[in-house]
């Protein structure tokens, strides 16, 4: 998409700078205005285009705003990678695996074991005449 027929289909002319609160402001209000949901059945498709083309001039005239700052450049690592990684790319690993020991250990020291040896007294003692039950 160029620069100024995203411009024209957000309201400005063809050769303005706006700033990103103009832009944001344009935007909503063509959005509220263009929304696919606000149309009836029949004018849908056109207006589902119609609105992919406004996102996608917004977009266009967003990252042409803020240019090459460093939050630019934190959002695109965000959305390329998923979530940015913690201490220069390493990986947290242990700290993932710290949970899972203590609901294991918990498990087992709060009585799982008790219970494994309770449920199979139990099941001697009633047995299921139902084939598909333990």
């Amino acid at each position: 998409m160029q620069g100024n027929e995203a411009r024209v289909l957000l309201g400005f002319p063809p050769n303005s700078r706006p700033t990103a609160s103009q832009v944001k402001a344009a935007y909503r209000k063509k959005v509220w205005e263009s929304h696919p949901d606000l149309f009836p059945v029949h004018e849908k498709p056109s207006a589902e285009s119609r609105f992919k083309l406004i996102s996608e001039a917004y977009t266009y005239l967003l990252s042409g705003v803020r240019g090459t700052d460093s939050a630019s450049a934190t959002y695109a690592r965000v959305v390329r990678t998923g979530m940015p990684k913690a201490h220069g790319g390493r990986s947290n690993h242990v700290l993932i695996r710290i949970p899972f020991l203590f609901i294991i250990l918990g498990t087992v020291g709060l009585g799982g074991l008790n219970a494994t040896r309770a449920y199979k007294r139990q099941k001697e003692t009633y047995p299921s005449h139902n084939p598909f039950l333990p």
